[in-house]
């Protein structure tokens, strides 16, 4: 197609899902340029790989045409952390998609690809899911060739949710409270199959106009997934299940005396209810039969999650209180 002989511009370059999607479309000879919030933080972008760097927020219209020039297709995986949001993650998230589809429409832009949530809505109850349900309706409304793709929950070296709740686990020393016992079902993809499914929309036009969701080949509760974790992490621990307003109470509680551990209200929102679609769309749609969390999970074994922990709270810490000291966080 003639999507793949040109520029592609790929937002959230610096992320977990986007250093893999730009790793892939450089090994499939693409050429490749991230756009880069502005930040003291040297960004993190694969190594060994040529990619062009566009400095410019999402709110810097502006910017966002520079970064455009020349380009046809874009990656739009830039979007909210959900340990720990900004206070304007909605303006971010939905202004942000807003103002890159005006720039992509005045620079010629063909094509879009958008990395959405399963469950994204407008009228959803939960601000993360309804920021992605109205970035998604920005998109259907732009005039681009579009195709959507909704992901289940997202595991790898690296990711959020899996990694985070290592780290959680190694923070409760004997006990490890669980939302609801656990009984969310969840379904989650292995980030290189969702990077494939991502880089294969380039090569296939019925995509276009599609929503699709997208998660892995089986449906496991939280308490599943979390029993995984630990043994897999080498940090049994007994589960007891916590009501889930009793469960926010005590994250805020934790959060005001150890800031920056990996987990929020709004994680709490997303295991509120399942989070699950087709297990068969990989298989039926990409031709790709996903990878079961049990033959993935190995980057969980033969980690200090407690030192991890330790080094990503010292990190915020030094971050927001420049003058403080390693004995700040020596407690945790």
């Amino acid at each position: 197609m003639w999507y793949n002989r040109l520029m592609i511009l790929v937002t959230g370059g610096a992320g977990f899902i986007g250093q893999r999607l730009i790793a892939r479309l450089s090994d499939e000879g693409h050429s490749i340029r991230t756009l880069l919030r502005p930040s003291d933080d040297t960004p993190r972008l694969p190594r060994g790989v040529s990619v062009q760097a566009a400095i410019s927020s999402l709110g810097d219209p502006r910017g966002l045409r520079a970064a455009l020039v020349g380009v046809q297709t874009i990656f739009h995986l830039a979007g909210v952390d959900w340990n720990e949001p900004r206070p304007d993650f909605r303006a971010a998230e939905t202004e942000g998609t807003r103002n890159l589809l005006e720039a992509a429409q005045d620079a010629g832009v063909r094509r879009l690809v958008f990395l959405s949530h399963l469950d994204a809505d407008r009228a959803a109850a939960f601000p993360m899911l309804k920021a992605k349900g109205i970035a998604e309706e920005f998109i259907r409304q732009s005039g681009l060739d579009y195709t959507i793709l909704r992901s289940s929950l997202v595991f790898g070296p690296g990711d959020h949710f899996t990694t985070g709740l290592a780290k959680l686990l190694a923070f409760f020393p004997r006990f490890f409270p669980i939302p609801a016992n656990g009984e969310t079902i969840l379904q989650p993809v292995w980030v290189e199959d969702l990077v494939t499914c991502l880089a294969w929309c380039l090569e296939d036009d019925e995509t276009i106009g599609q929503l699709i969701e997208l998660g892995g080949p089986e449906h496991l509760s939280l308490r599943h997934l979390t029993e995984q974790i630990m043994r897999k992490a080498g940090l049994e621990r007994q589960l007891v299940p916590v009501r889930p307003s009793h469960m926010r109470l005590l994250l805020n509680a934790a959060h005001i005396a150890w800031p920056g551990l990996p987990a929020s209200r709004y994680w709490l929102d997303y295991l509120a209810a399942d989070r699950i679609t087709s297990l068969d769309t990989m298989p039926r749609l990409f031709h790709l039969l996903p990878a079961r969390f049990s033959q993935k999970n190995e980057y969980l074994a033969g980690v200090d999650w407690r030192a991890e922990l330790q080094e990503d709270m010292k990190a915020l810490r030094q971050k927001l209180l420049p003058n403080s000291s390693d004995s700040e966080v020596a407690g945790v």
